[in-house]
C-alpha cells in the first residue's frame, strides 16, 4: 500500500515528507508523506521555512517532498491562509534543508520574518497517486480498527525511523501506540469508510496500555 501525505505542524517536527508510500510485497514497509489534515482535500503542506540563510534574503526550508529540491517544481507556493503566493528558486541544500530564494525577499531581515512559514501547494498541482497509494493527509485522522471492527484508535502522525513508515495511533484512555505501516499489519485502507484495518501480531497493541 502507498501513502503520500503532507505534515501538520506536530508531524513536521518529525520530518514526515511528500514521499509516496507504495504497495509492497506482504510485510514490506510502505513509505508515506507528511501532510496537513485540515487541508487534505484541497492543499498540502510541502515545507516549512526554518530561518534565513546568509544576508541576501535566502531561506532554509524543511522540504516534505520526496526529492527535497522538488518543492520548487510544482509552481508558486502559498501561505497557510492562502492569501500570499511565493515563487521559490532553490540554490542549494544543507543539513536536512534546501536553500532557496523567495520572490520579494531581498535581505536577511525580510527572510527572518518568514521563519516558521508553512508552504502549501494545491493538491491538483502534485502528482496523481497510483492505485493503493495515498498522501499522509489521506491517512492522518483515519480511524484504526481490528478486522472484527473493534476500535483501536486514530492515526495521529506518520514517522519514518529508518526501517519503514510507522503509524502513530492516538487511543482513548491509553498511551499512543506505534504500528508498522506494512501490508501484513495494515492489510486494508478503506478511504470510503474513513478507516484502516489492522491485523496486529500478538502483543503489538499491549505496549503502553495501562
Amino acid at each position: 500500500m502507498a501513502s503520500t501525505n503532507l505534515p501538520d505542524p506536530e508531524e513536521a517536527a518529525h520530518g514526515s515528507g511528500l514521499r509516496p508510500a507504495r504497495g509492497q510485497a506482504p510485510g514490506a514497509s510502505r513509505r508515506t508523506r507528511g501532510a496537513d489534515p485540515a487541508e487534505a482535500m484541497q492543499r498540502l503542506c510541502v515545507g516549512i521555512v526554518t530561518g534565513p540563510q546568509g544576508v541576501k534574503g535566502a531561506v532554509r526550508i524543511k522540504s516534505f517532498t520526496e526529492v527535497p529540491e522538488d518543492i520548487a517544481r510544482y509552481g508558486p507556493v502559498e501561505n497557510e491562509a492562502g492569501d500570499g503566493r511565493f515563487e521559490l528558486r532553490v540554490s542549494g541544500t544543507g543539513k536536512g534543508v534546501v536553500i532557496a530564494r523567495v520572490s520579494g525577499i531581498e535581505n536577511r531581515d525580510q527572510a527572518e520574518t518568514l521563519r516558521g512559514l508553512r508552504l502549501f501547494l494545491p493538491r491538483s498541482a502534485l502528482p496523481q497517486t497510483e492505485p493503493d497509494e495515498y498522501y499522509h493527509a489521506d491517512l492522518i485522522g483515519l480511524e484504526a480498527v481490528l478486522e472484527d471492527g473493534t476500535p483501536v484508535g486514530r492515526v495521529r502522525a506518520i514517522h519514518d525511523f529508518g526501517a519503514g513508515d510507522t503509524l502513530e495511533l492516538a487511543r482513548h484512555g491509553a498511551s499512543p501506540v506505534m504500528v508498522p505501516f506494512t501490508r501484513a499489519v495494515v492489510p486494508h485502507v478503506e478511504m470510503a469508510h474513513g478507516r484502516l484495518v489492522l491485523d496486529p501480531p500478538p502483543g503489538l497493541l499491549d505496549d503502553g496500555e495501562p
